[in-house]
């Protein structure tokens, strides 16, 4: 039995949200896949983008741990980096572009 019009938009829709979800969860390899297997999927690729700056938040995060002043400051930073991360993908779920504290005003800078 064939689709209906219905049933091919929700998945569509599904499938949008799956890889932007695998776009932010992945952070790096995440971005790498959705520029070159979807880099025509706006959504995906806004994903995409948060993905890229927590993978270089993380890196920044790696790079100060061994500073005497900055180490104690570390954890905290951690706690919000992996908050940051969550948010992200619940809003990749959502279907919506939704913008997350900080971030998206990074990705934002980002021209692809």
């Amino acid at each position: 039995m064939p689709k209906t019009k219905k049933e091919n938009k929700n998945q569509k829709n599904n499938d949008k949200k799956l890889k932007a979800f695998i776009a932010s969860f992945f952070t790096i390899i995440g971005f790498i896949i959705a520029i070159v297997a979807w880099k025509e999927d706006k959504y995906t690729i806004f994903y995409a983008k948060h993905g890229l700056i927590l993978f270089l938040g993380q890196i920044v995060m790696w790079l100060l741990i061994p500073l005497p002043l900055l180490g104690w400051f570390i954890p905290l930073v951690w706690i919000l980096w992996v908050v940051l991360w969550v948010i992200t993908w619940i809003n990749a779920l959502s279907g919506k572009q939704k913008r997350t504290f900080i971030i998206t005003d990074l990705a934002d800078k980002i021209d692809l």
